[in-house]
Formats: C-alpha cells, sequence, structure tokens
C-alpha cells in the first residue's frame, strides 16, 4: 500500500507532498491538479512496464495510460532546466519470499520501503541524475557526477559506519528512473554479520518496486459505452481496461475460472457474478443482473437485466446509462488482487446522487474486506459526504481515510488536507468547497420574497 508521495516540478505541482490511507478521496475544482497526481502515478507504472530498459521516463502515446507530451510539457512552469523528483513511501503487506532469517527487522512481516528520483533534462535528453532506495537501516544511491555515476551503499541509517563503495566505471548507465545497474561492483560484498549479499538485498527492493508498481490498476473517467453483445474467446483479464472496455470478459473470466468472493469477513463465498449482481441491486440501480451466452459455443454473450421484479428482461444497453458506467468500478474493486491499489477517476459520472452516496459504501467496504487501498478523485459532494458521515457511525477508523481538497492559484497547485475526526466533522472545510451553498439559498429566498411582494 501506498503511504507517502512527494513530487516536485510535475505539471501545476511545483511541490505535492501528500499521505495516503486505505481509501484517499481527491476533490477540488476544475483543473486543480488532482488528476495530475493520479497520472505521475501511472507515468511510473508506464515507464516500469516499458520494453525499452533504457528509457528514462515513458511519456506515452495516444492509447497508453497516459500520454504527457514532451518534458517541456510536464515539467512546473515549462521550464526544461528544472529537476523533476519524487519519493515514494509504500508499504509492503505480505510476508518477503525467499528469506532465510530474520535479521533484517521487517523482512519477516510487513515491509516499509522508499523509493528516491531526480530525473533532468539536459542536452535535448533526459537522464536519471539520483536513484535511492531505503529499507530500515540499509540504504542503496547511485547519483551522477561529472558525467559518471557514484554508486555508495550504507549499513545504517545515520551513514556514520558500514561500507561505501563506489565505482570507477563511466558508462555504467542505470535502467529506466528505478533500476540499478546489474555491473556495478558496489554489489558483489556480503553485509557483516549476514547471510544476504547487498546486491540480493537491492535486487529484492527492485523487485518489490516492480510488484507495487504492477499492484496499481487504474480506471478513467470516459467509459465506453455498453454493446449488445460481447464477444469472449476464453482468454483471461487483468483488469477492466482504462476505459472499462474488458468489464464483461472480466466477469466472464472470474466465473469461468469459478472465482467467488465474499461482502464480509462472516459471508459465505458467492460466485463473483453474484456479487457484483446484489451491489447494482443495492444501489438500486437494477433487481437482477447475469451475462448469458447466445447460443452455446458462439462465443458471443449479452449483458441481460431486469429493471425490477415485474419488469421483462432487457440488454445492458436498454436501460438507464448508469448501470453501464458504474458497473466497471465494481468489477474492478472485486477483479484485482487483494492487496491491489485502485485508481479511480470521477467513478460517480451519470450516477443519480443516491447511488453516488452508495458507491462510497462500496468502496469503503471493499477497501477494508479485500485490503485494497482505492485513491479517488472526484467531484461528488455525496460521495465524501458518505465517507463523513461513515466515519463519525464509527464504522471506519478516520486514519484510514484521507481527504483532500485540491486548487490552483495562478497555475500553481495546492493541497489542503481536509481534517477529518471522529465524529466525521471537517474541521478545516476550504471555502466554497462545492459552491457557495448559504448564498444560493439566500439568493432564493431573496427572489422569492420579491416575487411575492410585487404580486401583493
Amino acid at each position: 500500500m501506498l503511504t507517502e508521495l512527494h513530487v516536485a516540478n510535475f505539471k501545476a505541482w511545483q511541490a505535492l507532498d501528500i499521505r495516503l490511507g486505505r481509501v484517499t478521496g481527491l476533490f477540488g475544482t476544475n483543473s486543480s491538479g488532482k488528476t495530475s497526481i493520479l497520472q505521475f502515478l501511472l507515468l511510473l507504472k508506464q515507464t516500469k512496464n516499458a520494453t525499452d530498459r533504457g528509457i528514462v521516463l515513458d511519456l506515452g502515446s495516444q492509447g497508453q495510460l497516459v500520454n504527457l507530451g514532451t518534458f517541456k510539457d510536464l515539467i512546473y512552469g515549462h521550464e526544461e532546466k528544472q529537476p523533476l523528483t519524487w519519493k515514494i513511501k509504500w508499504k509492503r503487506d505480505e510476508t518477503a519470499k525467499n528469506v532465510k532469517n530474520s535479521q533484517f527487522i521487517g523482512f519477516e512481516s510487513a515491509i516499509d520501503l522508499e523509493t528516491n528520483a531526480k530525473v533532468l533534462f539536459k542536452n535535448k535528453e533526459m537522464k536519471l541524475h539520483f536513484l535511492s532506495y531505503r529499507f530500515g537501516d540499509l540504504y542503496f544511491e547511485m547519483k551522477l557526477e561529472n558525467e559518471r555515476y557514484v554508486y555508495n551503499s550504507y549499513e545504517k541509517d545515520e551513514r556514520k559506519s558500514g561500507y561505501s563503495f563506489r565505482t570507477q566505471e563511466k558508462n555504467i548507465s542505470p535502467s529506466k528512473t528505478h533500476l540499478f545497474p546489474s555491473q556495478h561492483p558496489l554489489l558483489i560484498e556480503v553485509i557483516p554479520g549476514s547471510d544476504f549479499s547487498s546486491d540480493w538485498i537491492l535486487s529484492s527492493l527492485e523487485s518489490a518496486y516492480e510488484d507495487m508498481m504492477d499492484q496499481i490498476y487504474y480506471l478513467g473517467p470516459l467509459r465506453e459505452y455498453p454493446k449488445r453483445e460481447y464477444q469472449w474467446s476464453g482468454s483471461g483479464s487483468t483488469d477492466v481496461g482504462y476505459r472499462g472496455e474488458g468489464t464483461i470478459n472480466a466477469i466472464l473470466s472470474a466465473t469461468f475460472r469459478g472465482e467467488t468472493r465474499t461482502l464480509s469477513n462472516t459471508d459465505e463465498p458467492k460466485p463473483f457474478q453474484e456479487v457484483i449482481a446484489y451491489w447494482l441491486k443495492q444501489l438500486g440501480l437494477i433487481d437482477t443482473f447475469a451475462i448469458k451466452e447466445l447460443a452455446e459455443g458462439s462465443s458471443l454473450y449479452r449483458a441481460i437485466v431486469k429493471r425490477d421484479p415485474e419488469s421483462p428482461e432487457a440488454f445492458l444497453t436498454d436501460v438507464g446509462f448508469g448501470v453501464s458506467q458504474v458497473l466497471p468500478a465494481l468489477v474492478l474493486l472485486y477483479y484485482v488482487p487483494e492487496g491491489s491499489t485502485v485508481l479511480m477517476e470521477q467513478p460517480e459520472i451519470h450516477l443519480h446522487p443516491s447511488v453516488q452516496s452508495g458507491l462510497a459504501d462500496v468502496i469503503l467496504q471493499v477497501a477494508q474486506h479485500r485490503n485494497i487501498q482505492v485513491i479517488v478523485e472526484s467531484h461528488s459532494e455525496h460521495l465524501l459526504r458518505r465517507f463523513q458521515r461513515r466515519v463519525a457511525e464509527a464504522h471506519y477508523p478516520a486514519e484510514d481515510i484521507k481527504l483532500y481538497f485540491c486548487a490552483n492559484n495562478g497555475g500553481k497547485a495546492t493541497l489542503a488536507d481536509l481534517d477529518i475526526d471522529e465524529f466525521g466533522d471537517i474541521r478545516n472545510w476550504p471555502d466554497n468547497f462545492f459552491g457557495d451553498e448559504m448564498a444560493e439559498i439566500a439568493a432564493t429566498r431573496t427572489a422569492a420574497l420579491k416575487r411575492k411582494m410585487q404580486a401583493v
């Protein structure tokens, strides 16, 4: 689970410092910078997935996770001379594999990890100038000095003892923005008193970073229209697609694999499709939901729904648009592996206010029950209000829910940590957070009174 993200000079963020919870809500006006927070994580995931190991940052193109144009486009103020820097802290909520002893505190349980990086644009190319990993008292770094990379490792946090190694090689470059080169000589020693070589430890940290990136899943704000028929060849799916285009395939994959899910810790496992149908009904959208093959062996499927018990069956295309728009969000939350991080942009689009509130309950319940981290960017007051209510009702600890308000002044994004107490109240409610509600009410009352007086 991601715990902290610190970024400097990315788009409208001259400085971003954010602590992330089990559920994190990003609210704010249009063009306030909230989407850029998700984009930065997607940039790193996209770079990790790039087949070119020599690439520094994969800025993307049409059809990729994110398309950021050029370095000048993404750097704050479009000043190419400024460095893009970041620090990520995350917790690995699983027992590390292949560990022979527990000398390094943390390897045997949850692991707190940290990585730092700096990229500069010089001579018409991006270059990684700094990279480090930290785990407990162990620290590894590489930095570019006088056109050559210098590699150091430290055994203690205060860096006052232990071994420091430096390479004299000039042409050993790192891979992407997270991999030390495999040839660097500092990683051939064994840390005193340990059965682990430092190269084993560093490679484990790099692997943990890649695992963390692999566990990030994304659903964008623009979702595909439903279809009358879906073709499925029997192949598996990793997620529902950035636009929800793989939602039906994901449901079919889970169904044919016989996957089950539970709705609570005490609930009996239910078929995957039944769980999705349960939530669609709970949200008040439809009464029944099922995916049926047109004819045996045809590989063509239709999503069939009933609006209420008395209604005839209908195709997904023939009911309210909101059903097809919320379906990818529901499926993604239940389809991804436990321990994943799910990024969602405006999951409330095309949903009635009451359904938006219900969706907040789904997010909270799934995050807690399936150990999923959810980072949601939203304009929905109803989503926020439901988060507050559930904290007030003591259903979820206030520390598990992080809520933020983003604003943009003169092209500079700022972040306000909404201080939510144990009773669900926000102590530092920003001005005009969802518009000036009191001014609207007062203006309406004044106008009504004026018209009544004129009618006398």
